[in-house]
């Protein structure tokens, strides 16, 4: 049964590739991992699901009992990420919110051991505010593709991704300058973010 799931999970990530359909990359989910160590968790948060490939691998870090809530506003990759939770059997254990990210984390109140930011890079700063909100104390933000293609530490100013480009800096920071933070920035995949509350005195 475990060599079914490997080879589906392994279609997903294929297919969402050939497709050109951001996904998480080997090396960024390994250093997930690796940060993780030996703890399990219980509650995860994903903004962007996509087609659910990163929720999927990030049950690898669940406890028994653990949940994970994603947010997708875009229709067809819903149906796509919910035929993808099915045939892996996971239906109970990712639960799917339907539309825009912005207007779905307000209305939350679960405190997540783990949140995950891997969508609409202008929001990046919206999403930090809501992610440390609903964050337990001693949980961890990963932000995804922080670097974007290596533009946000170069002077690139174009035009087309000028506002992107603009908040991930921001986003960057606000979790290096906030006293109350620490930030680590890896360069795997398009850069990962990782955030922690530091513990107080």
């Amino acid at each position: 049964m475990m060599e079914d799931k490997k080879s589906i999970l392994k279609e997903i990530q294929i297919n969402a590739l050939q497709r050109h359909i951001p996904i998480i990359m080997d090396d960024t989910l390994e250093a997930i991992y690796k940060t993780i160590g030996e703890n399990k968790l219980n509650d995860i948060l994903e903004i962007g699901t996509a087609v659910g490939y990163s929720a999927i691998c990030f049950t690898k870090i669940l406890s028994e009992n653990g949940k994970i809530d994603t947010i997708e506003r875009d229709k067809e990759k819903i149906i796509e990420a919910k035929n993808n939770l099915k045939n892996m059997n996971l239906e109970k254990v990712i639960h799917i919110y339907e539309g825009d990210a912005v207007e779905i984390l307000p209305t939350l109140n679960k405190k997540y051991d783990m949140v995950f930011i891997d969508a609409a890079k202008g929001k990046y700063p919206f999403f930090l505010k809501e992610a440390l909100r609903l964050l337990k104390k001693d949980g961890i933000i990963f932000a995804d593709n922080i670097l974007y293609k290596g533009y946000v530490m170069s002077d690139y100013n174009k035009h087309k991704q000028r506002t992107a480009v603009r908040n991930l800096r921001e986003y960057i920071k606000e979790t290096t300058d906030n006293p109350n933070l620490e930030t680590q920035i890896l360069e795997v995949g398009d850069g990962l973010a990782i955030t922690k509350i530091k513990p107080q005195e």
